[in-house]
């Protein structure tokens, strides 16, 4: 429950990082919600503020000192028609491309829509007139929140001033702010101090402020990884290459195309849920590229590493929860670094790396054996599915054990996976999509819930004479809750709410699509089924039965298996 100083200290932080960020100053306006915002403004020595009667003039005023520094300026206004006022000045921002950062108090969700004063809907009050909107919300002050408010003050400054990609413009923050609106006398410290350098908490380099000799200097001779996620911007190979060059281990994503070469760690997942393994190599720094990968335990990782993380490019999304970041780099950095030939680290580093994950993947071919279980089947797609081939998996267990146990091949095929959102509905549908506009064969990986969703996609087989290799596991429910808390809380009910077996007869809907249907006994079936189903001009469903609780019981022994092997 966050206390009375809690918002005072955030909002404290929230002014250090726009003053690092050297905004043009402030222009603040009389009311009491926004109380909070203008003290903390008016505190901060490093921050030029001035006071305005009315908003109107406000607005303007800000506008005139953003063109004339070419830095943000910040708006800071109470609650209600306050805000509204603000409204011709923003859409001259937006039109004329000024950076402007406009700061609204609002009433917290409780007080809204139930008659409270000086309350409007204050939610993308500007419409499409601003780069960026995010409603702030209320926390405690913890430093995991102090790093994100910082972070939150880093991205508006580079939103406004167009450092993220695209023009200049203003960006709309809305604070919910509660009673009481002045802070107490002992504030206390700082959930998490700014860098002690003075610098901005996060550092944009655009295309055009990219300086490669200073990263060399942040990289040169020491002990990175690379970790590399969905849509990176730069290709596969290149992130392969210069891990080899840096001699890093890769963390790649089967989404990005990057799980290749011998510097590639397969089996990342499985090995950073080992506490001892996770301290004994920590790194140095750590690259970032493109989207954060799946895995829960590589995302707590990162998030407990206390050491520069640099990202480059992205998908134009924001893949940082827990404001580790503390460098964004252009696109094409990969590249430019290629190109410049940069200092490697020793190769112990990597053997280190290397040396856990061949372990790891002997624990884990040892303990699978032969079987016909989840983890198996994904990961002999990744490893047949052809390189001119493409892999569709559904975006629930079946992309988590891909991500756990696919391993790293010379010339691997695309991988695709639904990850915007995260949702199972389409995965059968985009597939068809994507052999509409491939010319080689393509299998999809989906349990029986995701199937069942959306089975009238296969009419697409017919329709459209489209073949694909789809591969069902069924136990008969959603097999990803299965390791959920509830699982074993009140089994009834588990059942019937959020297992929601199917309990539909798969064969019978090949049938009804006019698909054809194979129900391999073994692992050799599987291989002659998949192998058949990819070189045929029909679509083919393969179904693998499987049991819900003895695959967490076999996800878990791996594991441990893992954890087994390195150790010793």
């Amino acid at each position: 429950m966050a206390t009375d100083a809690d918002t005072h200290l955030l909002l404290r932080a929230f002014a250090d990082e726009l003053a690092r960020c050297e905004v043009a100053g402030a222009c603040t306006s009389p009311g009491s919600r926004s109380s909070p915002l203008m003290l903390a403004l008016v505190a901060h020595d490093g921050i030029e503020t001035w006071s305005h009667l009315d908003e109107r003039v406000a607005g303007f005023f800000g506008l005139g000192l953003a063109k004339t520094t070419g830095r943000p300026a910040v708006l800071a206004c109470t609650s209600g028609t306050a805000a509204a006022h603000y409204l011709p000045a923003v859409i001259e921002a937006h039109e004329a491309g000024v950076p402007l950062i406009v700061l609204t108090a609002d009433r917290p969700p409780e007080l809204r829509q139930v008659g409270a004063g000086q309350a409007i809907d204050q939610l993308k009050l500007y419409g499409d007139a601003v780069r960026w909107f995010f409603d702030v919300g209320t926390h405690d002050a913890t430093p995991e929140r102090g790093r994100w408010i910082r972070t939150l003050a880093c991205r508006a400054a580079a939103v406004a001033s167009g450092q993220t990609g695209g023009r200049p413009g203003p960006v709309h923050l809305n604070w919910a702010l509660r009673e009481p609106l002045i802070p107490p006398t002992a504030l206390g410290d700082d959930p998490q101090p700014g860098r002690p350098d003075g610098q901005p908490w996060v550092r944009f380099d655009g295309p055009g402020s990219f300086a490669l000799p200073d990263l060399h200097d942040a990289i040169a001779g020491r002990r990175g990884v690379i970790v590399a996620g969905r849509a990176a911007d730069a290709a596969g190979a290149e992130i392969a290459r210069l891990s080899q060059v840096l001699h890093w281990p890769l963390l790649a994503d089967p989404l990005s195309d990057a799980r290749t070469g011998r510097t590639a760690i397969a089996h990342y997942d499985a090995l950073l849920r080992d506490a001892g393994l996770t301290d004994a190599l920590g790194p140095e720094v750590v690259l970032r590229v493109g989207d954060l990968p799946t895995s829960k335990p590589l995302r707590q990782w990162l998030a407990s590493l206390d050491v520069p993380q640099i990202a480059v490019g992205g998908p134009g999304g924001w893949a940082d929860p827990d404001g580790r970041i503390g460098r964004v780099l252009p696109g094409g950095a990969v590249t430019a670094l290629l190109d410049s030939a940069p200092v490697a680290c020793d190769a112990a580093w990597l053997a280190s790396w290397t040396s856990a994950d061949q372990a790891a993947a002997r624990a884990i071919t040892a303990t699978l054996g032969s079987d016909l279980s989840e983890p198996q089947i994904a990961a002999q797609l990744a490893d047949r599915v052809p390189s001119e081939g493409t892999l569709v998996v559904a975006s629930s267990m079946p992309v988590r054990d891909l991500e756990t146990f696919a391993a790293a091949r010379d010339a691997p095929p695309r991988i695709l996976s639904n990850r915007g959102a995260n949702g199972i509905d389409g995965t059968l549908a985009t597939a068809f999509g994507v052999a509409a506009a491939h010319d080689g064969p393509v299998a999809v990986l989906l349990g029986d819930v995701a199937f069942a969703y959306d089975l009238s996609a296969l009419i697409c087989a017919k329709r459209h004479g489209q073949a694909l290799a789809i591969v069902v596991l069924n136990n008969d429910g959603g097999g990803i809750f299965e390791f959920l808390p509830l699982s074993g809380i009140d089994r009834a009910t588990f059942e019937e709410h959020v297992a929601t077996p199917p309990g539909i007869d798969i064969a019978d809907a090949a049938r009804l699509y006019g698909c054809d249907h194979v129900l391999p006994a073994d692992l050799p079936a599987f291989h002659a089924a998949l192998d058949a189903a990819l070189a045929s001009d029909r679509t083919t469903i393969i179904e693998v039965r499987t049991e819900r609780a003895a695959n967490v019981a076999l996800h878990r022994e791996v594991w441990a298996a893992v954890s087994a092997a390195v150790s010793g």
